[in-house]
């Protein structure tokens, strides 16, 4: 095992020692033979001090953890940087990441071409990749080539055409989950390498929503939340992410969707009533889906845009987070709500967006950014895809149309804005709070309960905005509406 051949002790007060300074080896004379890289801070790179915290955590925790980290603080560099120490200390041989979706393999792929690797790209058809992995496996066990750098998708890596490569992988292999939450499934936890015992998970959330037992899957397997943590309010504080205004925008439902959001309320509470675990309730789960869309997808949403959007037609760097619902009171062709914000703001308003959606082609993806960067649009509009590991940090404006209930996507979204950018001294949030109905007195204690657990991640995030006593006060008097006081003291 590699474990045992590793003084962890040693390596972790070697690198607490250096703290600030990577010093690399020489390279052995047989890496010369390959043009294979292997893992190389570059200069233009200087680790923050609290990256520098969760390397040493790592090491202390004899080579298994999980890096829980805001969204845009620099899990990615930290990785890498913990990769290169490896291959400094131990002679790492070869790095597996895996990734939730392609976009952010060609992510890492970027950010390994700065830390002096070249990597297969392991998501797309398997003769693209497998004889180059298995030509490279080979000469990495003939000492022909110095490193191994291979990066591929969830989707891929759970193919028989990868999992049959896993053998032949070195025992000096680090195995990196990006957005590792999505790993705790069945499927996806029972085809992960036991081989390999350098492990390291990566998620600004790694609690699965609503499922303890893929938590705890993802942590037996990677190792635990390494302390301290990076929130929020510490990104700010060392201004890895930028500040930002906060306003939250109420909008009520219209008298059909208030009929609706009664009645499943209403069955809501009594599918509670009947079975009071979330976990394995179908039923419960199909309701609370079926009232999430019909908030996201309510009608006074693009009202509330419209007025927002009419003093705002000379901004650029927006980014409009849409529902995947559909508007029934639109018009047929408009009736998805991404599309309804699209004829909104493109036809109506004049103002250029694009939309950014799974449908995108990666090449067009890469094009839409470039025109975003320089301001040929001025906004893009999205659903899902952008919320995990999008890098676009020059977006400066947010406008949330539709949250889920998971407080994952929250998290996310707000990381997409607060990316720091040289242009980019703050960001602004707008986030649409649809205001439910009244309700009668049985339902309206299910509507609190569920309510109390929209409104706690609003409450944090309005805790740190720059305009935190304005956002505090707009989201107070909802909280005194329906007599909800105790959401806990927000983030730390």
């Amino acid at each position: 095992m590699v474990d045992s051949e590793i003084n962890w002790q040693k390596l972790a007060q070697e690198y607490a020692a250096n703290f600030l300074h990577f010093k690399l080896l020489e390279p052995k004379g047989y890496y010369q033979i390959s043009g294979k890289g292997f893992p190389q801070i570059p200069s233009s790179i200087q680790l923050r001090d609290y990256q520098q915290t969760a390397i040493l955590s790592w090491f202390r925790n004899r080579g298994r953890g999980t890096f829980k980290m805001a969204t845009g603080s620099g899990k990615t560099i930290t990785a890498l940087a913990l990769a290169a120490e490896l291959y400094q200390k131990i002679n790492l041989q070869a790095l597996l990441v895996l990734c939730p979706y392609r976009h952010l393999v060609t992510q890492w792929a970027r950010e390994c071409d700065r830390f002096n690797l070249k990597p297969i790209l392991a998501f797309e058809s398997v003769h693209s990749w497998q004889n180059q992995l298995s030509n490279e496996l080979y000469n990495l066990t003939a000492e022909n080539q110095a490193f191994l750098t291979v990066i591929t998708t969830n989707c891929t890596f759970i193919t028989e055409g990868m999992q049959s490569q896993l053998k032949f992988f070195p025992e000096k292999t680090l195995i990196i989950g990006d957005e590792a939450h999505n790993l705790g499934s069945a499927r996806l936890e029972e085809c992960l390498p036991r081989k390999i015992g350098l492990r390291l998970a990566l998620s600004a959330t790694p609690q699965r929503y609503f499922d303890d037992q893929g938590t705890e899957s993802i942590f037996n397997y990677f190792g635990a939340v390494l302390k301290p943590e990076f929130t929020l309010k510490d990104a700010l504080d060392k201004e890895a992410l930028v500040n930002y205004l906060y306003y939250p925008i109420f909008v009520e439902l219209t008298e059909p969707e208030a009929l609706i959001y009664a009645k499943l309320t209403q069955r809501i509470g009594w599918a509670l009533a009947k079975n009071q675990s979330w976990i394995d309730n179908d039923n419960l789960t199909s309701l609370l889906m079926q009232r999430s869309r019909l908030v996201g997808a309510a009608e006074n949403k693009l009202n509330a845009l419209r007025k927002l959007m009419l003093n705002r037609l000379n901004t650029y760097h927006t980014l409009f987070y849409c529902g995947d619902g559909s508007m029934d009171n639109y018009p047929a062709d408009y009736r998805r709500q991404i599309e309804a914000v699209t004829h909104l703001l493109g036809t109506e308003l004049g103002y250029r967006v694009n939309t950014y959606t799974a449908e995108t082609t990666l090449e067009e993806r890469e094009k839409i950014k470039e025109q975003f960067e320089k301001k040929e649009l001025q906004g893009l509009v999205a659903i899902r895809c952008l919320d995990e590991g999008v890098d676009i940090p020059s977006i400066q404006t947010a406008v949330i149309l539709a949250s889920s209930g998971n407080p994952r996507q929250f998290i996310q979204r707000r990381g997409r804005i607060l990316r720091t950018h040289p242009q980019k001294k703050q960001a602004t949030l707008f986030d649409m709070i649809v205001m439910p109905p009244e309700l009668d007195r049985e339902t309206w204690e299910v509507e609190r309960n569920l309510l109390r657990k929209e409104l706690k991640r609003f409450v944090e995030f309005a805790q740190l905005a720059l305009n935190a006593k304005e956002a505090q006060e707009s989201l107070g008097e909802i909280l005194q509406r329906f007599g909800i006081n105790d959401l806990g003291h927000g983030e730390n």
